[in-house]
């Protein structure tokens, strides 16, 4: 992202706790196959770093470089390298559209969840191939919020889902990128492309639990609360609602979340 573009959800601890949940095998699994020890990869939007490290760890002793904007959240990702010894491993603060990189530096370029976020991300994608090698893998991987669904319904769910839409097209975002990754890649000229999809699936009662209390805490108290409403799409009251529709969701024996991600995996 460059400071043009609106982070969504911000950096509450909320949002920095459902990053961190986050790991390679869960949300880069398309990708470790391809990796390779030596490999040298970047990690655009890297925030805490806990996907950064798993690939850090299946490259060593491959270089690995995670990017951000923010150097708050680029400090508990070192923090976290350090604690798990990755002396391979280093953070640094940057622009998506402009990679402080020469061209062909990297075998892999990764970006989880990141081109939702871009009012251009196909200017974004042409970026990470100007830095990837010939033959190198550019591997991305977002959410698609349409395709989300749950069980059972709650109309507090409904509105939530509304909001966030009506946040994101605020902002020049796509909240809806899953689907277009494919898309994008054929306007920035790829022509070597391998589409997949994944899911999350939060279903068992601790992992249910999670998901639906960091979402109320979410919809009230990160960045995300604080567009909603200032940007008029809804009230405070209103967000308490739906923080409750996510408690009481959460707190069903029957509750069922699925996330549907589109992947992308393009040759050089």
């Amino acid at each position: 992202m460059s400071s043009a573009d609106t982070y969504t959800h911000g950096h509450h601890e909320s949002v920095l706790a459902s990053h961190g949940w986050r790991t390679a095998e869960n949300s880069a699994g398309y990708l470790i196959p391809l990796l390779e020890r030596g490999n040298d990869v970047l990690d655009v939007g890297c925030g805490p770093g806990t996907i950064t490290v798993g690939l850090a760890e299946r490259v060593n002793p491959g270089r690995v470089l995670g990017l951000d904007r923010s150097q708050d959240v680029l400090l508990k990702a070192s923090e976290l390298a350090d604690a798990r010894g990755m002396e391979n491993i280093q953070f640094e603060q940057g622009d998506a559209y402009e990679l402080p990189y020469s061209k062909g530096t990297f075998d892999v370029v990764h970006a989880h969840q990141v081109l939702q976020h871009l009012s251009d991300p196909v200017a974004a994608l042409r970026e990470m191939a100007r830095v990837t090698r010939r033959g190198g893998i550019i591997a991305v991987r977002d959410a698609d919020y349409a395709a989300m669904c749950w069980y059972p319904e709650f109309p507090g769910l409904d509105r939530w889902l509304e909001v966030y839409h009506q946040v994101t097209r605020a902002h020049g975002a796509q909240a809806d990128a899953g689907r277009r990754l494919l898309a994008w890649a054929h306007q920035a000229g790829f022509e070597d492309v391998t589409p997949s999809a994944g899911v999350w699936c939060y279903s068992g009662e601790d992992d249910r639990l999670w998901w639906s209390r960091s979402w109320a805490e979410r919809v009230t108290r990160s960045a995300f609360a604080t567009h909603a409403v200032d940007e008029g799409f809804v009230t405070g009251d209103e967000l308490d609602e739906m923080a409750e529709a996510w408690r009481a969701w959460g707190e069903h024996e029957d509750g069922w979340f699925s996330v549907t991600h589109g992947e992308l995996l393009i040759r050089v």
